[in-house]
């Protein structure tokens, strides 16, 4: 007579699986402190910010920085970041695109899009040092985006048409399709 419940071997089996494929997403690696300022776990200049795909990913890492210390030449949160250093890392953990740590040469691998069909996760590029593409951020949505600025300083939220940012803006580019 056969039972209408399975083998005890196939329950083992069920549950030793199942309990792998949790144990594979159940937790992030330690991440090392950082002598960030704590933040809010909700800031209303961020409220509504949404995205999909690749865009989502870059988003939630480019969050994730928000308050890091800058350092130039910095291409780690735990050592600090500079603008292109904070780029490649997003876009290297996020997506798995290894760029170049410097703005210019991140331009020169990026396509140019019009300002109007910028979405998030797509790069600002501005000229701060009397140069072309001499800074670089990415793009959040909502007019905004997220740079690492200078010494002394964290990264942070500034939005595109502040006064500083707009007369140096250089315009976006994006590495997707």
């Amino acid at each position: 007579m056969s039972s209408r419940w399975p083998s005890a071997t196939v329950v083992t089996a069920s549950i030793a699986a199942l309990a792998l494929s949790l144990a594979g997403c159940s937790s992030a690696p330690p991440r090392k402190p950082s002598s960030a300022k704590p933040r809010p776990a909700t800031s209303p200049a961020l409220t509504g910010l949404t995205a999909d795909g690749a865009g989502r990913e870059i988003l939630m890492y480019t969050l994730g920085l928000l308050d890091l210390d800058y350092r130039f030449g910095g291409n780690n949160p735990e050592a600090g970041l500079d603008c292109s250093g904070m780029v490649s890392y997003i876009y290297q953990n996020a997506v798995g695109v290894k760029l170049p740590h410097n703005a210019a040469q991140i331009a020169s691998v990026a396509r140019p899009i019009e300002t109007s069909r910028m979405q998030v996760g797509d790069l600002v590029f501005f000229n701060t040092m009397n140069r072309p593409f001499s800074h670089m951020g990415i793009y959040i949505g909502d007019g905004k985006f997220v740079h690492a600025p200078r010494s002394n300083s964290t990264i942070r939220v500034e939005r595109l048409d502040n006064r500083y940012f707009a007369a140096r803006f250089e315009g976006a580019r994006t590495l997707f399709d």
